[in-house]
């Protein structure tokens, strides 16, 4: 069998830069560090012969430089000649080979650290040498488990999906020798947990390691224990097989292919490649989905070698480009096999229901299809129900009249915000007249009202016709947010509408003497009439 590459991640620091090859069970290792180049050898857990050459971007100080085997991969620490000098790439060739890549840390990140941090990454090496042999991970179903903090760096916690990008916070990336935390990613958000009782804020994948984040830093070298969110784990274990049950069924009935899919806080959504599903259709899945809970059927976890042809038989869309070690296979007897790296119940019975909630119009020609599985159908129950004996409270009839109430009783709200509309139009007419009559009119006429809205004022400033007159109109809340208008000759309004606006802590616009907008001080409503009178009074004395 010809030779291969081991798969490389590289990384660079202000005195080391870090090369992990990615060789699980390794044997027959062979690693030969030059000041310009390293030769690395060895044969993988299948016997099959690794070979890699790289020759350096700079030189370096090969008799002090090191390197460490562990059961998942060969790292060497490599001193540079030159320190704190960036390398821009691993070797001196601008096209780095295909199995070659930056590990997470960016070649310039270290670049204005301060003093303590480059401490505390230079000992990152020692640390890694100085960890004892590695116990056995944890299984996916443990609580907790013991384990090494590897790494502890000052980050800024990546803000949530529909988060708002400026909510990010400043923490600690803490990476461990081992983790039961399931990092996002697969369509599952990550777990939560606590690292030695410190709340674990997010986790995230960064090529065969997790970053935990957290808002206290953790000693490196230090032994902690890791202990997760069961309920959140069990949520998504439930929402995340079910998914899979889904899929697996509309495919085999009706040939609906997923395309994607994403675990959501209230509700989960499968996407399905056609432009529409039907109401029996998704009654059929469901149905189905539910009989082979009720089946009581087994769900398990394999790991197969890449290069296994099984692999190529099991469902899935492809694994990521940063990919490294076995390929994971959940499989639910007699029904599906999918590649996956998230957490699933062991049997069907744990799902415990599904409920298809629905459809909805997915992107280009795509239907989604919503739904809850075990727990959450539950609770979606009892909400439902909470909310079904309120609304029979208040409507005063029993459940299966309460949308022919509803419906009347929206007709009546309609009528009669019809009729108040109609009566507001007529105290409008009537309000303007009154206006008109004012001693004021000439000048600067004011008047509010906390009933009102935008129609009410545009209707008595048309009744007015203020062409020489500054007419100001208020609608709102005396002391807190509300509505104005000020019209006016043209030229003034131009002018005194932004200032008025600007007094009342409000926003507006306008046009052809007539100028509007919101306020959130009507409070200021006499600063502003004061502002008005000034300029009238100035107005007549220039007459």
């Amino acid at each position: 069998m010809a030779r291969q590459h081991a798969r490389t991640l590289w990384y660079d620091r202000p005195k080391y830069v870090f090369m992990e090859f990615c060789v699980e069970d390794s044997t027959d290792v062979h690693v030969l560090l030059e000041d310009d180049r390293v030769v690395f050898s060895c044969k993988n857990g299948d016997g099959v012969e690794l070979y890699n050459e790289i020759e350096f971007y700079a030189k370096v100080n090969s008799k002090d430089s090191q390197d460490k085997r562990s059961g998942r991969s060969v790292t060497c620490f490599v001193r540079k000649w030159k320190e704190k000098v960036a390398w821009p790439r691993l070797t001196k060739e601008d096209i780095k080979p295909v199995w070659l890549s930056v590990d997470y840390d960016n070649w310039r990140d270290w670049e204005g650290d301060d003093e303590v941090e480059l401490a505390q990454v230079e000992h990152y090496a020692e640390l890694l040498q100085k960890v004892s042999t590695k116990e056995p991970p944890p299984a996916m179903d443990d609580l907790d488990c013991s384990t090494v903090v590897v790494a502890c760096r000052p980050a800024e916690l990546p803000a949530e999906a529909g988060e708002d990008t400026k909510a990010a916070r400043r923490g600690f990336r803490v990476v461990l020798e081992d983790t039961l935390l399931f990092p996002e990613g697969g369509g599952q958000p990550d777990d939560r947990g606590t690292i030695d009782d410190i709340p674990v804020l997010r986790v995230t994948r960064r090529g065969a390691e997790a970053d935990h984040f957290t808002a206290t830093p953790l000693a490196p070298g230090s032994r902690v224990r890791v202990c997760v969110d069961w309920e959140r784990r069990f949520d998504h274990m439930q929402q995340h097989s079910g998914q899979h049950l889904i899929t697996a069924v509309a495919e085999h009935l009706f040939g609906l292919k997923t395309t994607s899919w994403e675990l959501g806080r209230l509700r989960s959504m499968i996407e399905l490649d056609s432009p529409s599903v039907t109401t029996e259709q998704a009654a059929a899945i469901e149905q189905s989905v539910n009989e082979k809970i009720r089946a009581r059927l087994p769900v398990s976890v394999r790991e197969l070698s890449p290069d296994d042809p099984e692999v190529e038989q099991v469902r899935g869309r492809g694994l990521p480009d940063d990919h490294a070690g076995p390929v994971r296979v959940v499989t639910i007897e007699g029904v599906d096999a999918n590649m996956c790296c998230g957490t699933h119940v062991s049997n069907l019975s744990d799902l415990q229901v599904i409920k298809i909630l629905g459809t909805e119009k997915g992107k280009k020609n795509k239907t989604n299809l919503l739904f809850l599985a075990g727990q959450r159908v539950l609770k979606w129950v009892e909400q439902s129900h909470a909310s079904e004996k309120a609304l029979t409270a208040l409507l005063k009839c029993g459940a299966e009249d309460h949308v022919q109430a509803v419906t009347k009783l929206q007709s009546s709200a309609k009528l009669l915000q019809k009729n108040n509309l109609n009566l507001l139009r007529d105290l409008a007419v009537h309000v303007a007249r009154s206006l008109r009559a004012s001693p004021d009119w000439g000048g600067v006429v004011a008047l509010h009202r906390k009933d009102g809205d935008s129609e009410f004022m545009n209707i008595i400033a048309n009744e007015v016709g203020a062409e020489d007159t500054l007419l100001f109109l208020t609608v709102g809340d005396e002391k807190g947010a509300g509505l104005f208008l000020l019209a006016g000759p043209p030229d003034a309004v131009e002018t005194l509408g932004p200032r008025v606006a600007e007094v009342l802590e409000g926003k507006g616009a306008g046009k052809k003497g007539r100028f509007q907008g919101k306020a959130t001080k009507m409070s200021r409503r006499t600063e502003a009439r004061a502002l008005l009178q000034d300029h009238a009074g100035s107005q007549g004395s220039e007459d």
